[in-house]
């Protein structure tokens, strides 16, 4: 979290009264909400009564899929892309198990990007049943910026509502959702934690020609879109993490794309055959994201062997049951599911430093040597 974002959680904690309420002390909460929903809403170029604070991106993706979904009954028809973030797949998924969807997964390329030709052919098979369209700004693995502006494009022709997952996006792209729902996005999910904020609040962005049936039923606070006495605390501390977006994305976004190249020299020098996933061109990927696939070594391996030496690291599979999991998005790339096992995602945020990225590189080379070693073993048992 900023240090700002902290101090400001931790004095409107210590304010009194529901913001729903009348008498002074609510009305004062409710001041202090709404200028929060103000300064969110000026992050991403919104209307403030489009900001539908939520308890996370999660629950802000669940409600834009579910809920766009019931509105548009009697369509069926979810597109969507694969490899997208699992809030996503399984709120899909969940409604194609309980709710009648029928699934269409859009397939990506070997960059993991959408492909658009296919998308415009599921669009023309049958437009009319096509209940909605979800896709990811910018894919939370691979660090690749999708075409939204373009695909939302082929929706609007049609009038199909297109929800966009910006959580990982967020603060590192400029998100104008002002332009956005006027090329057709419908809705635009975010998280604080994402930018410096709280864990445990998240964002709705909704037009306000969208039509969404809630998941919450209650009090019918924030137009009836999700009920429930608000966070006060948790939307001012998110209002100072967005309002700190705009003075610094740009130099952040060059210092973090600065750090990331480091960081994609510094692998290739200790591992040459390493691939780096995603678009390799800076303007098409995440400015803190670096993603390789590491031939010979279980992207879990490293991940413990530099998290034994400080250095803090993701492979972005699932694991369920104790049993990894090849990553869905490189598989959705064409990847193998060797490669796919290979794989280790390394970020870069406002708090990283050269340092960090020194540490890192100066961690590797062992780190990379052990995880081969055990790969080879587990290749060869009677080693």
């Amino acid at each position: 979290m900023l240090p700002a974002a902290i101090t400001a959680y931790a004095e409107a904690m210590g304010v009194v009264g529901n913001p729903a309420s009348v008498h002074s002390q609510g009305q004062n909460a409710k001041r202090m909400l709404e200028e929060a929903r103000e300064r969110v809403a000026a992050s991403v170029r919104s209307d403030p009564i489009e900001v539908v604070f939520t308890g996370s991106g999660t629950e802000a993706i669940n409600l834009a899929i579910k809920g766009l979904f019931w509105a548009r009954a009697p369509r069926t028809r979810i597109l969507v892309a694969e490899g997208e973030h699992h809030a996503t797949l399984d709120s899909v998924e969940w409604l194609a198990d309980h709710d009648g969807a029928t699934l269409e997964w859009i397939p990506l390329d070997a960059l993991g990007r959408i492909d658009r030709g296919a998308l415009e052919d599921a669009i023309a098979r049958n437009p009319l049943d096509v209940a909605l369209i979800s896709v990811i700004a910018a894919n939370n693995e691979v660090g690749t910026i999708q075409p939204i502006e373009a695909i939302a494009g082929l929706a609007m022709a049609h009038g199909i509502p297109v929800h966009v997952d910006a959580v990982a996006a967020y603060g590192h792209l400029p998100l104008d959702f002002s332009r956005l729902s006027r090329a057709g996005v419908s809705a635009v999910s975010l998280s604080a934690h994402k930018i410096g904020g709280p864990v445990g609040i998240g964002a709705l962005i909704l037009a306000r020609t969208a039509k969404i049936v809630p998941l919450l039923h209650g009090g019918g606070q924030q137009r009836q879109v999700r009920s429930g006495t608000q966070d006060v605390a948790a939307a001012v501390s998110f209002a100072v993490a967005a309002q700190a977006i705009a003075p610094r994305q740009a130099a952040e976004h060059a210092r973090l794309e600065g750090l990331r190249d480091r960081v994609i020299a510094g692998v290739h020098r200790v591992s040459p055959t390493a691939i780096l996933n995603g678009d390799p061109d800076s303007a098409g990927r995440l400015p803190g994201n670096a993603h390789f696939s590491f031939p010979g070594c279980e992207g879990d391996s490293l991940l413990f062997l530099l998290d034994a030496a400080g250095v803090s690291v993701s492979t972005g599979s699932a694991c369920q049951a104790g049993i990894p999991e090849p990553s869905h998005v490189l598989r959705a790339m064409g990847r193998s599911a060797i490669e796919s096992r290979g794989a280790l995602r390394i970020t870069l945020g406002h708090t990283t430093t050269e340092a960090d990225v020194n540490a890192l590189l100066a961690a590797l080379p062992a780190a990379h040597t052990q995880a081969a070693k055990a790969g080879m073993a587990d290749r060869l048992p009677g080693l």
